[in-house]
């Protein structure tokens, strides 16, 4: 099936495929050997360049984040019976920022105390890939490629807990915070980008999806005495061993998962499993952050990012139809991200500086699209409507928001880790369509920034199963280096 020219094909049915793909390739990763560095490239040896940040933090906003009623503010009309959709841009008015020439849009004033200390990037664009699923989108935004492939690609943290590891062998590389994996929509897609595909299970991420139970996870049992503790871990490594899926995966994913357990065993037995209990943060510090799961969120990373973690993504949480997946009453719900974001966004930016961990620690504000009030996907896109509800002209609340999924233009903010202060990158259309006029950043140069800026070549690659697979698309990411100080 062509995913790209799926215009009248049932949604129900492209999924339906997707996930028979992605199963194939989870499949091919699982019996997949080791893969092998690959030194050279067609442009001659790889070399990496001077790593500006340590750490990576990356806030994910879940859903697809409407730049026009965030970062990027347009026209703005209140609400009005008889008002034709077609006359909203803007739901939100527009509001000042600590930099002269950079507005935002109500509800964030949090965020726009610290737009000194970063990049607003406002001209992020993504692929037309047909019809609109967000795990498929998710998927190219986290891996760099988009999918199905034929072998599991790895995430982005992934990538780094492989190159980099971790300042701290004790503590995970990759951490993923607030996505529950199972018992929602579309859970099986996204599991296949929260993974570290080929290279093994140690490389992948520790999934926390209650911030507020983080620290049991970390914990053993309740009165086990650690004697018992080790013969228990020594007794499941037998099992895992002896599972009937072991004639499906290679030695080298058997071993990658037994070092995964290894290292898991290694931090229930550590101190510093202390970084993942937030209740042990001050109560006045807790509050600031403490806006719901989100920012809990933002505060366990923090604890984590000091305590030696590489990579952690926070998210707001992708449920279908809900957070900033928007098909109708999509004001009265953005409203409420705001509320949910703001804060503690700022709030990490703020600690992080006071602890002098912001130079090296780069941070990521980004979605994987925007939206728009008429336009589904982009000029000339086959995308299918999927606004919940189809009218001309606000009739009541619920007709007052961007209902449908917008891919020209996005925005993405960045702080810390080298990036440039103060500064405003790109640009949109003043009037619909609202797609990136100035400076445009794909995903590949996006993810070839950041890994520049985290000290890996966007060239970098492997060798896996005779295909080489690089960092970024084909290793032909380009580092936007006008982002960097």
């Amino acid at each position: 099936m062509n995913f790209s020219g799926d215009h009248g094909v049932p949604e129900r049915v492209l999924r339906r495929e997707f996930l028979n793909r992605l199963s194939a390739a989870g499949a091919a990763a699982l019996a997949s050997g080791v893969p092998r560095l690959l030194a050279n490239d067609s442009l001659g040896a790889i070399e990496h360049p001077q790593p500006r940040a340590d750490a990576c933090i990356l806030l994910w906003m879940a859903g697809g984040m409407a730049a026009p009623d965030t970062f990027d503010p347009k026209r703005y009309h209140p609400f009005e019976k008889g008002l034709p959709v077609k006359e909203m841009l803007s739901t939100f008015p527009a509001i000042d920022t600590a930099v002269d020439d950079i507005k935002i849009c109500q509800g964030l004033e949090n965020i726009a105390s610290v737009m000194d200390r970063g990049t607003l990037i406002r001209s992020h664009v993504q692929p037309d890939l047909g019809s609109i699923l967000h795990s498929r989108h998710q998927y190219h935004w986290h891996t760099g490629y988009v999918p199905p492939q034929t072998v599991a690609a790895p995430h982005l943290g992934a990538w780094m807990s492989r190159v980099l590891g971790a300042p701290n062998d004790v503590m995970p590389a990759f951490i993923n915070i607030g996505q529950r994996l199972e018992g929602i929509g579309e859970s099986e897609e996204l599991k296949a980008f929260t993974t570290a595909g080929f290279f093994g299970s140690e490389f992948g991420p520790m999934n926390l999806p209650y911030p507020d139970q983080a620290a049991v996870s970390v914990r053993p049992p309740k009165g086990m005495q650690s004697q018992r503790f080790a013969d228990r871990n020594r007794l499941f490594r037998k099992l895992v061993d002896a599972s009937p899926d072991r004639d499906r995966m290679s030695d080298y994913q058997q071993e990658s998962m037994l070092r995964s357990m290894d290292a898991a065993y290694r931090l229930l037995s550590s101190k510093d499993r202390e970084a993942f209990d937030i209740t042990l943060e001050p109560r006045e510090s807790f509050e600031k952050y403490d806006t719901g799961r989100f920012g809990q969120g933002c505060l366990l990373a923090r604890r984590l990012v000091e305590s030696g973690a590489r990579f952690v993504e926070v998210t707001t949480e992708y449920v279908p139809f809900l957070h900033w997946d928007t098909h109708n009453d999509g004001h009265t719900t953005t409203a409420r991200m705001h509320r949910e974001i703001d804060r503690p966004i700022a709030q990490l930016i703020r600690d992080l500086e006071d602890r002098k961990l912001l130079d090296r620690t780069l941070v990521i504000v980004a979605s994987e699209f925007s939206r728009d009030a008429l336009m589904e996907g982009k000029p000339g896109s086959n995308a299918n409507d999927q606004a919940r509800e189809k009218v001309d002209a606000l009739g009541e609340m619920k007709h007052y928001g961007l209902h449908r999924h917008f891919t020209g233009g996005s925005s993405v903010l960045m702080f810390g880790g080298g990036i440039k202060k103060g500064q405003l990158y790109g640009s949109t259309a003043p009037e619909r369509p609202l797609v990136a006029i100035e400076n445009p950043v794909s995903i590949e140069d996006l993810h070839a920034t950041i890994m520049t800026a985290m000290g890996i070549s966007p060239r970098m690659g492997y060798e896996i199963e005779g295909r080489p697979f690089y960092v970024t698309e084909d290793g032909k990411g380009r580092s936007v280096d006008a982002l960097f100080a």
